[in-house]
């Protein structure tokens, strides 16, 4: 379920006038912005650039990210690409980092269907003038770069049926690969690749059943490494990617000083799609409720767009 309030009867036109209003003369009003862009969904957004531009002659994502600056901007700007558009640039920030945000990687390869997932390679490659396999294949190395690669090329079944014997041999396969400190086995990236979500949620389960652990917990160790960490996030995105959200909500809200780079990821890319359900989560295990936890950590014009988002009433 999605928090994004939007209304069913619109103007472009008339959007696209309001916004021009807010960016001329002096100073930006980024309460009408807010007001437009944060209860508009992604078909109503691409109506609006594209009236804009007709208008104006002039791109409307460039001249909000000259007159907005810091979270509030990029929050903004990620909020108005197209959803395909917008995660590869999520994608190619993440590779493009010192250390490659495996996290960022896997979420957008594990979550996504089929069909979604080959849409942000098809933008990814549209936008960079090269696929996102190349460049992952570029800024990673060994045991990573073979799973990241394996996950964002899959194009899995997207049905409900389970082979319930799979499961069971494929469980046994998965403890026996792990029992043995084997993570980087050529099974666990057939596997994990391969297999629809509704099989591997199966197979998951099988194993749960047979080892009395689950095989997310099974994988991380004290000793886990970043490999063993990327396998765990894989699972865990596969298997139950509300939880997995849950979970980079709080992390980055209780950290010595919020992770503004994760909370407005996740905010932006599910506010049309589960956040209401994430939500849910977020409250269950933190018995605050997310809207509160971020107006507490975030200011100003960037809080105000992230409760926005999060369906909070004006």
């Amino acid at each position: 379920m999605a928090t994004l309030v939007s209304p069913p009867n619109f103007s472009a036109n008339e959007d696209a006038e309001a916004l021009r209003i807010s960016v001329e003369g002096w100073g930006t009003n980024e309460k009408a912005i807010i007001s437009i862009l944060g209860h508009r969904n992604a078909g109503q957004r691409k109506e609006i650039r594209a009236a804009y531009e007709q208008l104006y002659q002039e791109d409307l994502i460039k001249r909000l990210e000259s007159e907005l600056s810091g979270d509030f901007e990029r929050a903004v700007y990620r909020w108005i690409l197209d959803p395909a558009d917008r995660d590869a640039v999520l994608a190619n920030v993440a590779i493009k980092k010192s250390h490659t945000d495996y996290n960022v990687i896997i979420e957008m390869s594990c979550v996504h269907s089929p069909e979604e997932l080959l849409a942000v390679r098809r933008a990814y490659q549209l936008r960079y003038k090269h696929s996102l396999e190349e460049d992952l294949a570029a800024h990673t190395t060994g045991d990573m770069r073979k799973l990241l690669v394996a996950l964002v090329t899959a194009y899995r079944y997207d049905g409900n049926e389970i082979n319930a014997k799979l499961a069971n041999s494929e469980a046994d396969i998965l403890h026996d690969a792990i029992k043995d400190k084997a993570f980087n086995h050529e099974e666990i990236f057939r596997i994990l690749s391969t297999r629809s979500k509704t099989q591997l949620m199966a197979t998951f389960n099988k194993y749960r059943d047979d080892q009395g652990i689950s095989i997310s917990k099974a994988l991380l160790d004290e000793e886990a490494n970043d490999f063993q960490k990327a396998l765990h996030t894989a699972i865990r995105c596969l298997n139950d990617p509300k939880k997995y959200f849950e979970k980079v909500l709080r992390n980055a809200i209780k950290r010595l000083g919020t992770y503004e780079d994760a909370l407005t990821r996740v905010i932006v890319t599910r506010a049309e799609r589960d956040l209401r359900d994430i939500k849910e989560v977020y409250y269950k295990k933190n018995s605050v409720p997310l809207e509160q936890a971020v107006a507490k950590d975030t200011s100003g014009d960037y809080k105000a767009f992230l409760l926005t988002l999060l369906g909070k009433e004006d």
